[in-house]
């Protein structure tokens, strides 16, 4: 009779890197990168200096905790939709590297425990904000108005702006005016944001059923909206150089940010063409990137850090 076979230390590890690599893919790190990018430069802000580095760490562990066990719920009720768009296919539970049983319990599992560290480790405003977010996007987006309304990424993306409150009050343990003002610059961003990738991808939702707006309204349409709410957040990101007394090379990187991302949305408005979308999908990026990095310097310059 034949010996069982016996597993390599080296498959063995390559199948744990495996099973690793999907459930840290239910989290969507990509899109978690933007927490850290909104979340530290917040937090520079709101204490007007560098905060203790444990704060700093212990705010966007939880934050990427909750943020996370969002992102893996949204994959486990999308399961199939995700398995018709070309675009998401290649996730987890499409491919079947985790059950949907096991995602679930992964994604409450570190929910939990996001609201029980950051409210041990940083206090119970940061945890409830965190986790009111998650609940938000799970309920509110994922649940309801996904699949029923063209308006979904508008409301939706009040989920991805709860990081600057939670950096906020993390400092603070309070919400102040400035810190409503930076939601609504996320807020208000997102819908151009999303929207531009979603120009490429829009037979991709019209295949799904997703009410994506590219993919049930005109070129024309879509792109007035994507230029409506750029100008807004341009705004916004004005009227928090006011209320947070920000300084000069923060008020002239705001301008030139936002001249810069309305005329791109200006050029996509004249022009259908996915390529120049997935440009303004990727400037978007950078935009916020570099808007809220140059926030945090002003404030470090200025303070004399």
């Amino acid at each position: 009779m034949a010996a069982p076979a016996i597993s390599s230390p080296t498959s063995i590890g390559a199948k744990l890197a495996t099973t690793v690599g999907a459930y840290v893919a239910l989290t969507k790190p990509r899109i978690i990168e933007l927490l850290l990018v909104t979340t530290v430069p917040v937090m520079v802000v709101a204490d007007q200096g560098v905060p203790p580095l444990w704060l700093m760490a212990a705010a966007v562990i939880g934050g990427t905790l909750a943020a996370g066990g969002a992102n893996a719920i949204n994959m486990y009720v999308d399961r199939d939709i995700d398995s018709v768009m070309e675009r998401t296919q290649g996730r987890p539970l499409v491919t079947g590297a985790v059950t949907p049983r096991n995602a679930l319990v992964f994604a409450v599992t570190i929910e939990v425990v996001a609201f029980v560290f950051l409210w041990q480790v940083v206090n119970l405003l940061s945890a409830v904000l965190a986790v009111s977010g998650c609940l938000y996007y799970v309920f509110i987006y994922t649940l309801w108005l996904k699949r029923s309304s063209r308006q979904n990424i508008v409301i939706g993306g009040a989920a991805g702006a709860v990081p600057v409150l939670v950096g906020w009050s993390a400092v603070t343990d309070t919400v102040s005016i400035s810190a409503i003002v930076l939601f609504g610059v996320i807020f208000f961003w997102t819908p151009p944001h999303f929207w531009a990738l979603a120009i490429k991808y829009k037979d991709d939702y019209a295949r799904a059923d997703v009410p994506m707006l590219p993919s049930v309204a005109s070129h024309r349409q879509t792109t007035d909206q994507i230029l409506a709410y750029t100008v807004v957040v341009w705004a916004l990101t004005l009227l928090f150089g006011v209320t947070a007394e920000m300084g000069l090379l923060y008020w002239a990187t705001a301008i030139v940010l936002g001249a810069v991302f309305t005329w791109m949305a200006v050029d996509l408005r004249r022009t259908e063409s996915p390529a120049r979308a997935i440009r303004v999908f990727t400037f978007s990026i950078t935009y916020i990137t570099v808007l809220f990095g140059v926030m945090a310097l002003d404030v470090i310059i200025r303070n004399g850090w």
